[in-house]
């Protein structure tokens, strides 16, 4: 029996790369009483390239619920650099939810935890019995390739993607996809706003995973590193911890979709009432 094929969207991935797409040139697409739109309108492009390159038997979108998770109990500064989301979009975080209701897709996202928690969780369930393609703009996300889970990265541009799976993943990457929580640990994440290790930059962070395998396997030999390298551990040791259990996407939230509820059945009628609602006037190049 041929499986089912799951895309898990990363919504906010979507929506904030569609706002940012168009708003450099100062177009927000407005409805006539005044709310931006720019990044609906951007975002159901992305989404309806990405369904028809894929044409998935179901979707789920998967959000995340506020600005603050379980990560910030662990690190007060997580994420502590990110800017206010522009006023443009802040309108369109309710509003993009209801057009994927439009398309019968389920809106899944928890308090206390990332879009990033529900994605991992939901594709690790999933897995076991379907194939899942992961759509997003997010590395982070590239820890979850395996058996049965594709992890999709939107390149530059519409149409533009790289497909990770458990087959090409080495060839591509040089490590394995759990080891990409040791390298982030080892590196950190500005964008996340944790520091790893203090001088350990990329290259060197996969040049030591590829050597030791695990930052177990890297303590372990700590005698073979070079003086740099193991000064820098030394001192680092407990940021290095704490950054990898923050890179850690938690695969065990307590959420739950039923399969059922996600299958693809976009009913054209209402997802036109809910685009001509919010004026959206040459429909026909978004939905055909």
């Amino acid at each position: 029996m041929e499986k089912n094929r799951v895309l898990l969207v990363d919504g906010m991935a979507l929506l904030f790369r569609g706002f940012f797409a168009t708003a450099f040139r100062g177009n927000f697409m407005k409805t006539s009483t005044g709310i931006p739109t720019n990044g609906i309108y951007q975002f159901l492009r992305y989404f309806l390239d990405a369904e028809k390159t894929y044409e998935p038997t179901h979707v789920i979108c998967c959000w995340d619920m506020g600005s603050k998770t379980f990560r910030n109990e662990i690190y007060p500064e997580y994420k502590a650099n990110r800017e206010a989301p522009p006023e443009e979009l802040i309108p369109q975080f309710d509003l993009i939810k209801e057009v994927v209701e439009a398309f019968n897709i389920p809106n899944i996202g928890l308090e206390n935890f990332e879009a990033d928690d529900c994605i991992g969780t939901l594709a690790k369930l999933y897995s076991k019995t379907e194939e899942v393609i992961i759509l997003t703009g997010d590395q982070d996300m590239l820890q979850l390739v395996d058996h049965n889970i594709h992890v999709s990265i939107m390149k530059k541009g519409l149409g533009n993607y790289e497909l990770y799976t458990i087959d090409n993943f080495y060839d591509k990457k040089g490590i394995h996809p759990h080891q990409v929580i040791d390298v982030k640990g080892l590196m950190g994440d500005t964008a996340d706003n944790y520091p790893g290790v203090k001088g350990i930059g990329e290259k060197t962070a996969l040049k030591l995973m590829k050597e030791y395998g695990s930052i177990e396997g890297l303590l372990e030999n700590v005698e073979n590193l070079t003086n740099g390298v193991r000064t820098k551990l030394s001192e680092h040791l407990d940021m290095l911890h704490l950054s990898r259990q923050l890179a850690v996407i938690k695969c065990d939230v307590p959420i739950q979709c039923e399969l059922e509820t996600a299958l693809r059945r976009f009913e054209m009628e209402k997802i036109e009432a809910k685009l001509t609602e919010l004026e959206f006037k040459n429909l026909n190049r978004i939905l055909l």
